[in-house]
Protein backbone atom coordinates (compact mmCIF):
# COMPACT_ATOMS: atom_id res chain seq x y z
CA UNK A 1 0.00 0.00 0.00
CA UNK A 2 1.01 3.63 -0.41
CA UNK A 3 4.63 4.02 -1.36
CA UNK A 4 5.22 0.35 -2.11
CA UNK A 5 6.33 -1.90 -4.90
CA UNK A 6 3.29 -3.20 -6.74
CA UNK A 7 2.47 -6.86 -6.67
CA UNK A 8 2.88 -8.64 -9.97
CA UNK A 9 0.09 -11.05 -10.98
CA UNK A 10 -1.58 -14.21 -9.74
CA UNK A 11 -2.36 -17.30 -11.81
CA UNK A 12 -4.47 -20.41 -11.22
CA UNK A 13 -5.19 -23.48 -13.34
CA UNK A 14 -7.47 -26.47 -12.77
CA UNK A 15 -7.66 -29.64 -14.88
CA UNK A 16 -10.20 -32.42 -14.56
CA UNK A 17 -12.80 -31.02 -12.16
CA UNK A 18 -16.49 -30.42 -12.88
CA UNK A 19 -16.29 -27.13 -10.96
CA UNK A 20 -13.03 -25.99 -12.57
CA UNK A 21 -14.07 -22.36 -13.16
CA UNK A 22 -15.53 -21.96 -9.67
CA UNK A 23 -12.33 -23.34 -8.14
CA UNK A 24 -10.27 -20.93 -10.24
CA UNK A 25 -12.56 -18.11 -9.11
CA UNK A 26 -11.90 -18.97 -5.46
CA UNK A 27 -8.19 -19.27 -6.20
CA UNK A 28 -8.16 -15.76 -7.65
CA UNK A 29 -9.78 -14.54 -4.43
CA UNK A 30 -6.85 -16.02 -2.50
CA UNK A 31 -4.43 -14.26 -4.85
CA UNK A 32 -6.18 -10.89 -4.94
CA UNK A 33 -3.16 -9.29 -3.22
CA UNK A 34 -1.05 -10.02 -6.29
CA UNK A 35 -3.11 -7.88 -8.66
CA UNK A 36 -6.17 -5.64 -8.48
CA UNK A 37 -6.38 -4.10 -11.95
CA UNK A 38 -8.23 -6.88 -13.73
CA UNK A 39 -9.33 -10.49 -13.45
CA UNK A 40 -10.19 -13.17 -15.96
CA UNK A 41 -11.05 -16.83 -16.40
CA UNK A 42 -10.83 -18.99 -19.53
CA UNK A 43 -12.48 -22.43 -19.78
CA UNK A 44 -12.48 -25.35 -22.18
CA UNK A 45 -15.72 -27.30 -22.52
CA UNK A 46 -16.09 -30.12 -25.03
CA UNK A 47 -13.47 -28.67 -27.32
CA UNK A 48 -14.77 -25.10 -27.16
CA UNK A 49 -13.01 -22.31 -25.26
CA UNK A 50 -14.65 -19.32 -23.63
CA UNK A 51 -13.16 -16.28 -21.91
CA UNK A 52 -14.57 -13.81 -19.40
CA UNK A 53 -12.42 -10.83 -18.31
CA UNK A 54 -13.01 -7.44 -16.77
CA UNK A 55 -11.40 -4.55 -14.95
CA UNK A 56 -11.37 -4.45 -11.17
CA UNK A 57 -11.35 -6.92 -8.31
CA UNK A 58 -12.43 -10.55 -8.66
CA UNK A 59 -15.72 -9.86 -6.87
CA UNK A 60 -16.43 -6.95 -9.21
CA UNK A 61 -15.67 -8.85 -12.41
CA UNK A 62 -17.47 -12.14 -11.80
CA UNK A 63 -21.19 -12.09 -11.19
CA UNK A 64 -23.22 -15.28 -10.85
CA UNK A 65 -24.35 -14.80 -14.44
CA UNK A 66 -20.77 -14.60 -15.70
CA UNK A 67 -19.66 -17.66 -13.74
CA UNK A 68 -22.53 -19.68 -15.22
CA UNK A 69 -21.05 -19.06 -18.68
CA UNK A 70 -17.82 -20.75 -17.59
CA UNK A 71 -18.64 -24.45 -17.67
CA UNK A 72 -16.10 -27.17 -18.32
CA UNK A 73 -13.56 -29.36 -16.55
CA UNK A 74 -10.53 -27.23 -17.40
CA UNK A 75 -9.95 -23.56 -16.59
CA UNK A 76 -7.21 -21.00 -16.02
CA UNK A 77 -7.46 -17.64 -14.27
CA UNK A 78 -5.43 -14.49 -13.79
CA UNK A 79 -5.29 -11.42 -11.54
CA UNK A 80 -3.37 -8.59 -13.12
CA UNK A 81 -1.27 -5.75 -11.96
CA UNK A 82 0.45 -4.38 -15.04
CA UNK A 83 4.21 -4.10 -15.26
CA UNK A 84 4.08 -3.75 -19.05
CA UNK A 85 1.11 -2.61 -21.08
CA UNK A 86 -1.46 -0.01 -20.14
CA UNK A 87 -4.23 -0.68 -17.65
CA UNK A 88 -7.10 -1.44 -20.04
CA UNK A 89 -9.41 -4.41 -20.50
CA UNK A 90 -7.65 -5.36 -23.74
CA UNK A 91 -4.59 -6.17 -21.63
CA UNK A 92 -6.49 -8.24 -19.08
CA UNK A 93 -5.56 -11.91 -18.93
CA UNK A 94 -5.91 -14.75 -19.66
CA UNK A 95 -5.37 -13.81 -23.29
CA UNK A 96 -7.12 -16.07 -25.79
CA UNK A 97 -5.91 -16.34 -29.37
CA UNK A 98 -7.42 -18.32 -32.23
CA UNK A 99 -5.08 -19.66 -34.92
CA UNK A 100 -5.06 -22.32 -37.62
CA UNK A 101 -4.27 -25.04 -35.09
CA UNK A 102 -7.07 -24.11 -32.69
CA UNK A 103 -7.03 -21.80 -29.67
CA UNK A 104 -4.53 -20.98 -26.92
CA UNK A 105 -5.22 -19.25 -23.61
CA UNK A 106 -2.42 -17.95 -21.39
CA UNK A 107 -1.98 -16.43 -17.94
CA UNK A 108 1.45 -14.98 -17.12
CA UNK A 109 3.15 -13.73 -13.97
CA UNK A 110 6.45 -12.01 -14.67
CA UNK A 111 8.07 -9.80 -17.27
CA UNK A 112 9.87 -10.63 -20.50
CA UNK A 113 12.92 -8.43 -20.99
CA UNK A 114 13.17 -9.18 -24.73
CA UNK A 115 9.44 -8.77 -25.46
CA UNK A 116 9.89 -5.56 -27.45
CA UNK A 117 12.37 -7.18 -29.83
CA UNK A 118 10.23 -10.30 -30.33
CA UNK A 119 7.09 -8.24 -30.81
CA UNK A 120 8.72 -6.22 -33.56
CA UNK A 121 9.92 -9.38 -35.31
CA UNK A 122 6.50 -11.01 -35.12
CA UNK A 123 4.80 -7.85 -36.31
CA UNK A 124 7.11 -7.67 -39.32
CA UNK A 125 6.14 -11.25 -40.14
CA UNK A 126 2.43 -10.37 -40.12
CA UNK A 127 1.35 -11.17 -36.57
CA UNK A 128 -1.57 -9.07 -35.37
CA UNK A 129 -1.52 -8.35 -31.64
CA UNK A 130 -4.72 -7.93 -29.66
CA UNK A 131 -3.07 -6.25 -26.66
CA UNK A 132 0.00 -4.28 -25.63
CA UNK A 133 1.19 -6.60 -22.84
CA UNK A 134 4.38 -8.60 -23.15
CA UNK A 135 2.69 -11.96 -22.46
CA UNK A 136 0.97 -12.15 -25.83
CA UNK A 137 4.26 -12.74 -27.64
CA UNK A 138 4.33 -16.25 -26.12
CA UNK A 139 1.07 -17.37 -27.72
CA UNK A 140 2.10 -15.88 -31.06
CA UNK A 141 5.40 -17.77 -30.90
CA UNK A 142 3.44 -20.94 -30.15
CA UNK A 143 1.11 -20.32 -33.08
CA UNK A 144 4.13 -20.00 -35.39
CA UNK A 145 5.87 -23.06 -34.01
CA UNK A 146 6.06 -26.22 -36.10
CA UNK A 147 6.15 -28.43 -33.02
CA UNK A 148 4.03 -31.56 -33.26
CA UNK A 149 2.45 -31.33 -29.82
CA UNK A 150 1.09 -28.59 -27.59
CA UNK A 151 4.02 -29.15 -25.24
CA UNK A 152 6.51 -28.95 -28.11
CA UNK A 153 5.08 -25.61 -29.23
CA UNK A 154 5.11 -24.26 -25.68
CA UNK A 155 8.70 -25.32 -25.12
CA UNK A 156 9.79 -23.81 -28.45
CA UNK A 157 8.12 -20.50 -27.63
CA UNK A 158 9.44 -20.26 -24.08
CA UNK A 159 12.96 -21.06 -25.26
CA UNK A 160 12.90 -17.78 -27.21
CA UNK A 161 11.86 -15.46 -24.40
CA UNK A 162 14.09 -14.07 -21.66
CA UNK A 163 13.15 -12.86 -18.22
CA UNK A 164 10.69 -13.98 -15.61
CA UNK A 165 7.65 -16.13 -16.15
CA UNK A 166 5.41 -18.48 -14.30
CA UNK A 167 2.64 -19.35 -16.71
CA UNK A 168 -0.45 -21.45 -17.23
CA UNK A 169 -1.35 -22.37 -20.82
CA UNK A 170 -4.44 -24.12 -22.11
CA UNK A 171 -5.75 -25.40 -25.42
CA UNK A 172 -8.98 -27.30 -25.97
CA UNK A 173 -7.68 -30.49 -24.32
CA UNK A 174 -4.48 -29.85 -22.35
CA UNK A 175 -3.11 -27.62 -19.62
CA UNK A 176 0.53 -26.60 -19.28
CA UNK A 177 2.27 -24.93 -16.33
CA UNK A 178 5.86 -23.72 -16.46
CA UNK A 179 8.49 -21.68 -14.58
CA UNK A 180 11.42 -19.93 -16.21
CA UNK A 181 14.87 -21.52 -15.79
CA UNK A 182 15.86 -18.99 -13.10
CA UNK A 183 12.63 -19.55 -11.16
CA UNK A 184 12.00 -15.85 -10.50
CA UNK A 185 8.29 -16.24 -9.82
CA UNK A 186 6.56 -18.94 -7.71
CA UNK A 187 4.24 -21.69 -8.93
CA UNK A 188 2.93 -24.69 -7.04
CA UNK A 189 1.05 -27.91 -7.72
CA UNK A 190 -1.81 -29.57 -5.87
CA UNK A 191 -4.55 -32.13 -6.33
CA UNK A 192 -8.27 -32.18 -5.47
CA UNK A 193 -10.65 -35.10 -6.00
CA UNK A 194 -8.42 -36.51 -8.72
CA UNK A 195 -8.06 -33.14 -10.45
CA UNK A 196 -4.83 -31.13 -10.74
CA UNK A 197 -4.43 -27.56 -9.51
CA UNK A 198 -1.59 -25.10 -10.20
CA UNK A 199 -1.36 -21.69 -8.57
CA UNK A 200 1.06 -18.87 -7.79
CA UNK A 201 0.89 -19.55 -4.05
CA UNK A 202 0.04 -22.47 -1.78
CA UNK A 203 -2.65 -20.42 0.02
CA UNK A 204 -4.90 -21.28 -2.95
CA UNK A 205 -4.67 -24.96 -2.04
CA UNK A 206 -5.69 -24.18 1.52
CA UNK A 207 -8.77 -22.23 0.46
CA UNK A 208 -10.16 -24.83 -1.94
CA UNK A 209 -9.02 -27.72 0.30
CA UNK A 210 -6.68 -29.18 -2.28
CA UNK A 211 -3.66 -31.20 -1.26
CA UNK A 212 -0.43 -29.30 -1.77
CA UNK A 213 2.01 -31.59 -3.59
CA UNK A 214 5.06 -29.45 -4.32
CA UNK A 215 6.43 -26.37 -6.00
CA UNK A 216 7.34 -26.52 -9.66
CA UNK A 217 11.09 -26.43 -10.11
CA UNK A 218 12.85 -23.67 -12.04
CA UNK A 219 12.81 -24.58 -15.73
CA UNK A 220 10.10 -27.21 -15.27
CA UNK A 221 7.23 -27.63 -17.72
CA UNK A 222 4.20 -29.69 -16.64
CA UNK A 223 1.77 -31.13 -19.17
CA UNK A 224 -1.61 -32.26 -17.86
CA UNK A 225 -4.08 -34.10 -20.09
CA UNK A 226 -6.32 -37.18 -20.16
CA UNK A 227 -3.23 -39.38 -19.84
CA UNK A 228 -2.27 -37.73 -16.54
CA UNK A 229 0.61 -35.42 -15.72
CA UNK A 230 4.14 -35.40 -17.15
CA UNK A 231 7.09 -33.26 -16.14
CA UNK A 232 9.75 -31.98 -18.58
CA UNK A 233 12.88 -29.85 -18.32
CA UNK A 234 13.31 -28.61 -21.91
CA UNK A 235 15.36 -25.48 -21.19
CA UNK A 236 19.02 -24.88 -20.62
CA UNK A 237 19.77 -25.03 -16.90
CA UNK A 238 20.58 -21.70 -15.23
CA UNK A 239 21.45 -20.48 -11.78
CA UNK A 240 18.36 -20.26 -9.55
CA UNK A 241 17.35 -16.64 -8.86
CA UNK A 242 14.05 -16.66 -6.98
CA UNK A 243 12.69 -13.23 -6.11
CA UNK A 244 13.52 -12.45 -2.49
CA UNK A 245 10.77 -9.79 -2.39
CA UNK A 246 8.19 -12.57 -2.55
CA UNK A 247 9.21 -13.33 1.03
CA UNK A 248 9.77 -9.72 2.06
CA UNK A 249 6.42 -8.36 0.92
CA UNK A 250 4.52 -9.81 -2.05
CA UNK A 251 3.32 -13.26 -1.00
CA UNK A 252 0.77 -14.01 1.67
CA UNK A 253 2.30 -14.98 5.02
CA UNK A 254 0.39 -18.25 5.02
CA UNK A 255 1.97 -19.34 1.73
CA UNK A 256 4.88 -21.75 1.39
CA UNK A 257 7.19 -20.92 -1.48
CA UNK A 258 10.78 -21.34 -2.55
CA UNK A 259 11.09 -24.00 0.14
CA UNK A 260 10.23 -21.69 3.04
CA UNK A 261 7.15 -20.52 4.94
CA UNK A 262 6.66 -16.81 4.27
CA UNK A 263 5.48 -16.09 7.83
CA UNK A 264 8.62 -17.66 9.28
CA UNK A 265 10.89 -15.78 6.87
CA UNK A 266 9.43 -12.40 7.83
CA UNK A 267 9.67 -13.09 11.53
CA UNK A 268 13.30 -14.15 11.14
CA UNK A 269 13.97 -10.92 9.20
CA UNK A 270 12.64 -8.95 12.15
CA UNK A 271 14.77 -10.90 14.59
CA UNK A 272 17.87 -10.38 12.44
CA UNK A 273 17.07 -6.66 12.24
CA UNK A 274 16.91 -6.42 16.04
CA UNK A 275 20.27 -8.18 16.34
CA UNK A 276 21.92 -5.98 13.74
CA UNK A 277 20.23 -2.62 14.39
CA UNK A 278 19.17 -2.34 18.04
CA UNK A 279 17.87 0.87 19.63
CA UNK A 280 16.41 1.73 23.03
CA UNK A 281 12.69 2.42 22.92
CA UNK A 282 9.39 1.90 24.73
CA UNK A 283 7.45 0.17 21.95
CA UNK A 284 7.88 -1.63 18.64
CA UNK A 285 5.15 -0.54 16.22
CA UNK A 286 4.56 -2.07 12.77
CA UNK A 287 3.35 -0.30 9.65
CA UNK A 288 0.25 -2.42 9.00
CA UNK A 289 -0.05 -4.81 7.41
CA UNK A 290 3.33 -5.13 5.69
CA UNK A 291 5.48 -4.67 8.78
CA UNK A 292 3.49 -6.66 11.34
CA UNK A 293 5.30 -10.00 11.30
CA UNK A 294 8.80 -8.54 11.13
CA UNK A 295 7.86 -6.20 13.98
CA UNK A 296 6.79 -9.21 16.04
CA UNK A 297 10.20 -10.74 15.40
CA UNK A 298 11.99 -7.51 16.29
CA UNK A 299 10.03 -7.16 19.54
CA UNK A 300 10.63 -10.77 20.50
CA UNK A 301 14.37 -10.54 19.92
CA UNK A 302 14.84 -7.08 21.50
CA UNK A 303 12.50 -7.73 24.47
CA UNK A 304 10.78 -4.41 23.71
CA UNK A 305 6.96 -4.58 23.88
CA UNK A 306 5.02 -4.92 20.63
CA UNK A 307 2.12 -2.51 20.16
CA UNK A 308 -0.29 -1.75 17.33
CA UNK A 309 0.37 1.96 17.47
CA UNK A 310 -0.89 2.49 13.91
CA UNK A 311 -4.36 1.31 12.93
CA UNK A 312 -5.20 0.58 9.31
CA UNK A 313 -8.56 1.22 7.70
CA UNK A 314 -9.14 -1.98 5.68
CA UNK A 315 -12.20 -0.62 3.93
CA UNK A 316 -10.54 2.02 1.81
CA UNK A 317 -10.84 1.39 -1.89
CA UNK A 318 -8.27 2.11 -4.54
CA UNK A 319 -9.58 5.65 -4.95
CA UNK A 320 -11.32 8.10 -2.69
CA UNK A 321 -12.55 11.70 -2.86
CA UNK A 322 -10.48 14.20 -0.94
CA UNK A 323 -12.38 16.93 0.95
CA UNK A 324 -12.22 20.43 -0.48
CA UNK A 325 -10.90 21.75 2.82
CA UNK A 326 -7.19 21.06 3.15
CA UNK A 327 -6.27 18.14 5.41
CA UNK A 328 -2.55 17.58 5.75
CA UNK A 329 -1.39 14.14 4.63
CA UNK A 330 -4.98 13.11 3.90
CA UNK A 331 -3.98 10.19 1.65
CA UNK A 332 -2.13 8.48 4.49
CA UNK A 333 -4.52 9.52 7.24
CA UNK A 334 -7.51 7.97 5.53
CA UNK A 335 -5.68 4.63 5.58
CA UNK A 336 -3.66 4.86 8.80
CA UNK A 337 -4.13 6.55 12.14
CA UNK A 338 -1.94 6.68 15.24
CA UNK A 339 -3.17 5.61 18.68
CA UNK A 340 -2.52 8.88 20.51
CA UNK A 341 -2.76 7.70 24.11
CA UNK A 342 -0.29 4.92 23.36
CA UNK A 343 2.37 6.95 21.56
CA UNK A 344 2.24 10.22 23.52
CA UNK A 345 5.57 10.85 25.23
CA UNK A 346 7.00 7.51 24.12
CA UNK A 347 10.05 6.39 22.19
CA UNK A 348 8.79 4.22 19.33
CA UNK A 349 10.41 1.95 16.76
CA UNK A 350 8.56 1.79 13.44
CA UNK A 351 9.06 -1.44 11.48
CA UNK A 352 8.33 -1.70 7.76
CA UNK A 353 9.44 -4.06 5.03
CA UNK A 354 10.91 -1.48 2.64
CA UNK A 355 11.23 2.16 1.67
CA UNK A 356 10.71 3.01 -2.00
CA UNK A 357 10.31 6.75 -2.61
CA UNK A 358 10.12 7.59 1.08
CA UNK A 359 7.06 9.81 0.78
CA UNK A 360 4.75 7.60 2.84
CA UNK A 361 7.37 6.81 5.48
CA UNK A 362 7.90 10.54 5.93
CA UNK A 363 4.17 11.08 6.49
CA UNK A 364 3.98 8.22 8.98
CA UNK A 365 6.87 9.67 11.00
CA UNK A 366 5.11 13.03 11.00
CA UNK A 367 1.84 11.38 12.06
CA UNK A 368 3.56 9.82 15.08
CA UNK A 369 5.21 13.13 15.95
CA UNK A 370 1.81 14.80 15.82
CA UNK A 371 0.46 12.05 18.10
CA UNK A 372 3.03 13.01 20.70
CA UNK A 373 5.81 10.46 20.14
CA UNK A 374 8.99 11.58 21.89
CA UNK A 375 11.32 9.69 19.52
CA UNK A 376 10.66 7.89 16.25
CA UNK A 377 13.19 5.29 15.09
CA UNK A 378 12.68 3.70 11.68
CA UNK A 379 13.84 0.14 11.09
CA UNK A 380 13.46 -1.59 7.71
CA UNK A 381 13.49 -5.41 7.43
CA UNK A 382 15.24 -5.37 4.03
CA UNK A 383 18.26 -3.57 2.56
CA UNK A 384 18.01 -0.18 0.82
CA UNK A 385 16.30 -0.53 -2.56
CA UNK A 386 18.66 1.16 -5.01
CA UNK A 387 17.83 -0.50 -8.33
CA UNK A 388 14.74 -1.15 -10.46
CA UNK A 389 13.34 -4.62 -11.02
CA UNK A 390 12.83 -5.86 -14.59
CA UNK A 391 11.38 -9.26 -13.80
CA UNK A 392 7.71 -8.60 -13.12
CA UNK A 393 7.60 -6.06 -10.30
CA UNK A 394 6.38 -2.54 -10.92
CA UNK A 395 9.19 -0.47 -9.41
CA UNK A 396 10.02 3.17 -9.88
CA UNK A 397 13.01 4.14 -11.98
CA UNK A 398 16.37 4.30 -10.26
CA UNK A 399 16.10 8.08 -10.16
CA UNK A 400 12.89 7.83 -8.11
CA UNK A 401 14.27 5.44 -5.49
CA UNK A 402 15.24 7.40 -2.41
CA UNK A 403 18.08 5.05 -1.45
CA UNK A 404 19.62 5.51 -4.89
CA UNK A 405 19.77 9.28 -4.51
CA UNK A 406 20.32 9.90 -0.80
CA UNK A 407 22.73 8.41 1.70
CA UNK A 408 21.52 7.07 5.03
CA UNK A 409 21.76 10.37 6.90
CA UNK A 410 20.08 12.34 4.13
CA UNK A 411 17.24 9.83 4.05
CA UNK A 412 16.86 10.01 7.82
CA UNK A 413 16.63 13.79 7.65
CA UNK A 414 14.07 13.59 4.85
CA UNK A 415 11.92 11.18 6.87
CA UNK A 416 12.23 13.31 10.00
CA UNK A 417 13.20 10.26 12.08
CA UNK A 418 15.55 10.17 15.06
CA UNK A 419 17.34 7.21 13.48
CA UNK A 420 17.08 5.04 10.39
CA UNK A 421 18.58 1.61 9.82
CA UNK A 422 18.12 -1.22 7.30
CA UNK A 423 18.68 -4.96 7.46
CA UNK A 424 21.88 -5.80 5.60
CA UNK A 425 21.75 -7.97 2.50
CA UNK A 426 24.02 -10.53 4.16
CA UNK A 427 21.68 -10.86 7.16
CA UNK A 428 18.62 -10.98 4.94
CA UNK A 429 19.92 -13.89 2.91
CA UNK A 430 21.05 -15.76 6.01
CA UNK A 431 17.36 -16.12 6.87
CA UNK A 432 17.14 -18.75 4.10
CA UNK A 433 20.02 -20.86 5.38
CA UNK A 434 21.52 -23.18 2.80
CA UNK A 435 19.20 -21.75 0.12
CA UNK A 436 20.59 -18.21 0.39
CA UNK A 437 22.38 -18.45 -2.97
CA UNK A 438 19.09 -19.23 -4.74
CA UNK A 439 17.57 -15.74 -4.49
CA UNK A 440 17.58 -12.72 -6.77
CA UNK A 441 18.42 -9.53 -4.87
CA UNK A 442 19.08 -7.30 -7.89
CA UNK A 443 16.89 -4.50 -6.51
CA UNK A 444 19.38 -4.22 -3.63
CA UNK A 445 22.67 -5.13 -5.30
CA UNK A 446 22.22 -4.19 -8.97
CA UNK A 447 23.45 -7.65 -9.98
CA UNK A 448 20.89 -8.73 -12.60
CA UNK A 449 20.75 -12.50 -13.31
CA UNK A 450 19.34 -11.90 -16.80
CA UNK A 451 20.82 -9.12 -18.89
CA UNK A 452 18.40 -6.29 -19.55
CA UNK A 453 18.91 -4.62 -22.91
CA UNK A 454 16.99 -1.52 -21.94
CA UNK A 455 18.84 -1.08 -18.66
CA UNK A 456 20.38 2.19 -19.76
CA UNK A 457 16.88 3.52 -20.32
CA UNK A 458 14.91 2.23 -17.37
CA UNK A 459 11.85 4.29 -18.11
CA UNK A 460 11.54 2.59 -21.48
CA UNK A 461 11.78 -0.84 -19.89
CA UNK A 462 9.23 -0.12 -17.22
CA UNK A 463 6.76 1.28 -19.74
CA UNK A 464 7.46 -1.04 -22.64
CA UNK A 465 4.17 -0.49 -24.41
CA UNK A 466 2.33 1.92 -22.18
Amino acid sequence: MFDKFREECGIVGVYGHAEAANLVYLGLYALQHRGQESAGIAVSNNGKMHLEVGMGLVADVFSDARLKKLSGKMAIGHNRYSTTGVSKVKNAQPCLIEYSGGAIALGHNGNLVNATEIREELGSAGAIFQSTNDSEVIVHLMAQSRGETFADRAAAALAQVKGAYSIVLMNENELIAARDPHGFRPLCLGTLDGAFVVASESCVMDLIEAEFIRELEPGELLVINKSGMKSFFPFQKNSVSQCVFEHIYFSRPDSFLFGHQVYTSRKLMGQALAQEQPVEADFVIPVPDSGVISAMGYAEESKIPFQMGLIRNHYVGRTFIEPQSQIRNFGVKVKLNAVHNLTRGKRVIIIDDSIVRGTTSRKIVRMLRDAGAKEVHVRISSPPTRFSCFYGIDTPTKEELIASNMDLEQTREYLGADSLRYLSLEKLLEVFGKDKENFCAACFSGCYPVAVKEREDETKQLKLFG
